[in-house]
């Protein structure tokens, strides 16, 4: 480390938000542009290059944080880059878009902020692409091998570019008309903006990787088929599979899943449309579900002018600080957090039935009320204990023209008919099954990322991608000199 008492000299910084007002009117992201390089050499410089550093095995990646902090904190950003891109294809993916696990195994987190390990990993990559340290690195030579690679997530894209430059020929199959899945429609353009995926495309493009949009496989070409013509393929379709909610008044029209509506306002930032159908504008909305997308759906609802906007989360509301008995040092703690879209619908009051950043706490729904049109007009919800068990006395009623389940996924979707046309295998959980090499039960055919892993991290997506990429390779040559960081069965720290 650059300066040994850099982590008792200065506090820590992160980088710095727009403000709410400003930033609820558009859909850039939130963040102050410019504002971090001047601040993270200092931040990076907090990193205590620990003996033993617990951010390696919080991260499945196995980035090498204390090596590219130093490097930053020297201002020596082309080894910076070299040390990121070694673990990582996607840092400003995951800078800007992963909760960050590292940070909660951060040595310094024992008794002090962490270090800004998510800051300084943005950082890198933005300062990788401005001064070109992040060319094209097409292979040598090709092997002859093809593998086809079905969806374009972030496992999808790890893996295909991890075979890409190890000299075989991929194609990447995209159901959707773009390349990118949920981070192209899933995740909003005010926590990621599509140019930073774009690039990452092209890039891949000018390594050999094809791409193939508007093709669902198992709709539009058969997975047979599919699988004659390619040496391989990798399966990464991700878990689109949501979860329902069983309550009287689901089938009102109103109530929505939030998978349904987030795509909709991306394609608006896309340009595809000019509103979105289900604009949340004018209207009284209600998100189920405490997640991420929950947020997500709350943060895209704010930018489009809602009467009010509340989300309901079944838990109890979590502490500020970690719990050391349950949740100890390393393992990622579950603590009050204060999300951007959280913090935005608290300052423009948005949410004026629910607690101050919009969420209802340990608030369960019993049924859903609407009028004579069969339209939705009102959500009805009961307090829940410990068990989730209801509250007597409690029961409430929201109005709500909107309704908006974010209750999670529970597997790949099968509509398509890829998982019965190819006779695969599947874990009762609604994963697809595979052995300790990320094969399935059908010759020359990889599962990896949420399709069988089940709903995970960024992290672990683009962990999956380059570790099933290294048993494609072993699968094709005979053996592999791809990285794989992880095994099929390797799950994140907890007690």
């Amino acid at each position: 480390m650059a300066d040994p008492k850099g982590f008792l000299n200065t506090p820590r910084q992160d980088w710095p938000r727009r403000p709410v007002g400003e930033r609820v009117r558009d859909w850039d992201e939130v963040y102050v542009p410019g504002a971090l390089l001047p601040i993270i050499s200092e931040q990076a410089d907090r990193c205590m290059d620990c003996g033993i550093p617990f951010c390696h095995e919080a991260c499945p990646l196995g980035n090498l944080i204390p090596e590219w902090n130093d490097l930053v904190s020297r201002e020596d950003w082309r080894a910076a880059a070299d040390r990121l891109h070694a673990t990582n294809n996607f840092p400003e993916f995951t800078g800007r878009l992963c909760p960050a696990p590292c940070e909660a195994g951060c040595v310094l987190a024992i008794n002090q902020p962490a270090v800004t390990i998510k800051n300084v990993e943005c950082a890198i990559a933005d300062r990788a692409w401005e001064e070109g340290f992040t060319p094209p690195r097409p292979p040598d030579r090709l092997s002859g091998r093809t593998v086809a690679v079905i969806g374009s997530g972030p496992t999808g894209l790890a893996a295909a570019q991890q075979l890409t430059r190890a000299g075989h020929t991929v194609a990447v199959y995209e159901k959707d008309d773009r390349i990118g899945g949920l981070m192209r429609y899933g995740i909003p353009a005010f926590k990621m903006e599509k140019h930073h995926l774009e690039r990452r495309i092209e890039q891949m493009r000018a390594e050999g990787t094809r791409f193939r949009t508007s093709t669902a496989v198992g709709r539009d070409i058969g997975a047979a088929e599919l699988r004659s013509r390619y040496d391989a393929v990798v399966l990464a379709t991700g878990a689109t599979a949501w979860r329902e909610l069983p309550v009287p008044g689901r089938e009102l029209r109103g109530v929505e899943q939030a998978m349904a509506y987030l795509p909709l306002a991306n394609r608006v930032c896309e340009g595809d449309l000019e509103t979105s159908p289900m604009s949340a504008a004018g209207k009284h909305v209600v998100i189920v579900g405490g997640g991420d997308t929950g947020a997500d759906c709350l943060g895209t609802a704010v930018r489009e002018g809602p009467a009010s906007v509340t989300q309901l989360d079944i838990y109890a509301q979590p502490g500020v600080e970690r719990d050391d008995g349950a949740e100890p040092w390393p393992t990622y703690p579950k603590v009050y957090r204060l999300s951007v879209a959280h913090e935005e619908a608290r300052d423009l009051g948005s949410a004026p039935a629910a607690d101050a950043d919009a969420r209802l706490f340990a608030a369960s729904t019993l049924r859903f009320s609407g009028d004579e049109d069969g339209h939705v007009g009102w959500l009805h919800l009961v307090e829940v204990d410990a068990l989730r068990q209801p509250v007597p006395g409690t029961e409430r009623t929201l109005p709500a023209d909107l309704v908006l389940l974010a209750l999670g996924f529970s597997g790949p979707d099968r509509t398509d008919g890829l998982v019965d046309q190819l006779g695969l295998e599947m874990e009762p959980r609604g994963t697809i099954s595979r052995d300790a090499g990320f094969a399935t039960n059908v010759p020359g055919v990889f599962a990896a990322g949420d399709a069988a892993r089940g709903q995970s991290l960024i992290v672990w997506a683009i962990a999956e991608g380059r570790a099933v990429a290294a048993a494609v390779d072993r699968y094709l040559t005979g053996s592999s000199r791809l990285p794989a960081p992880i095994s099929p069965y390797d799950r994140p720290m907890t007690v």
